[in-house]
């Protein structure tokens, strides 16, 4: 086990660097900050000096290098709209994010799980095709049109629901669905997969002929063994949430770091934009490694390999 740790933290490791570099030379492909700093009037001299403050005068190398530099030591830079360190930015957001995801994650597992379990026991049935059409539905739904369908319904039309920003309870209610529906078709597919081999195995057709009933075989014996697959891509239906706020936080104009991505990104904000996307990368894979390690515990056959 501490041999497989410590090879997923090398791994790790270099994941890191190649997203640093790559996020640290394509976000100066969006364009030079300064455009948008400076008013129509400035002269060359206030851009030059602009430039210099920036720290944008030297080569790409050598920013490049002093970006290194500074990030081994904790720093990735100054947040260049906000005018603060760029992981201060991070942190002051990431709570914003972290009290949906969960909530999100619970409504995708609701209904997912549950759609997953009735396909699999109506296979080639019509509920397995009404589940298998939530299930593509799922997938082909766009976030940002759900999320600004859902507001015209039940924010303009109904005016049930605030149709965005940060508040009580009501306001939690849309950006959840939105991030949670995100995920519904993937635990529904794995689980109705999980479920139909589960249900094959020959440890499921002895506990029938013993005579247990068949909610009994079907909730305790084949559902607890079908979720262990689910278990296994949990780490990746998180980092999918992580990555797909970026869109629900902009429609709802929820201050999460989703929305601080795409602030980065609109502003040029290179600091922040590296800062946030290394954060985000160090956040999924601790998550994932977290998983690994739990679902080596949950199945032996992994403390065998």
């Amino acid at each position: 086990m501490k041999r497989y740790i410590a090879r997923r933290l090398m791994q790790g490791v270099v994941l890191l660097c190649l997203v640093a570099a790559i996020v640290f030379f394509l976000g100066r492909l969006t364009g030079n900050p300064v455009d948008l700093m400076l008013p129509e009037d400035a002269t060359p001299e206030d851009r030059a000096a602009l430039i210099r403050t920036l720290g944008l005068d030297g080569s790409i190398l050598d920013q490049f290098l002093i970006f290194v530099g500074n990030a081994v030591q904790g720093d990735l830079g100054m947040s260049i709209r906000m005018k603060q360190p760029a992981v201060e930015a991070f942190f002051d957001r990431l709570p914003n994010t972290l009290v949906i995801i969960p909530w999100a994650l619970l409504l995708a597992m609701a209904l997912g799980i549950p759609l997953g379990v009735v396909a699999a026991l109506h296979r080639g049935g019509l509920l397995d095709r009404a589940a298998g059409a939530v299930a593509v539905l799922g997938v082909a739904m766009p976030s940002f049109w759900l999320g600004v369908l859902l507001i015209f319904v039940f924010s303009v039309e109904l005016g049930w629901l605030p149709s965005g920003r940060m508040g009580g309870p009501a306001h939690y209610v849309l950006p959840v669905v939105t991030l949670g529906m995100f995920l519904v078709a993937g635990f529904m597919r794995i689980t109705r997969s999980a479920m139909l081999e589960v249900m094959e195995s020959e440890f499921v057709k002895l506990a029938r002929i013993k005579g247990l009933s068949e909610g009994v075989v079907i909730w305790k014996h084949c559902l607890r063994n079908a979720l262990i697959p689910v278990l296994t891509l949990w780490g990746v239906f998180v980092g999918n949430l992580i990555t797909g706020a970026i869109v629900t936080e902009t429609v709802f104009a929820w201050p999460g770091i989703g929305r601080l991505t795409y602030e980065a990104v609109i502003y040029r904000d290179f600091p922040l934009l590296q800062a946030v996307i290394i954060l985000k990368s160090i956040l999924i894979l601790v998550i994932n490694l977290g998983v690994d390690i739990l679902y080596a515990y949950v199945d032996p056959r992994i403390r065998l390999a």
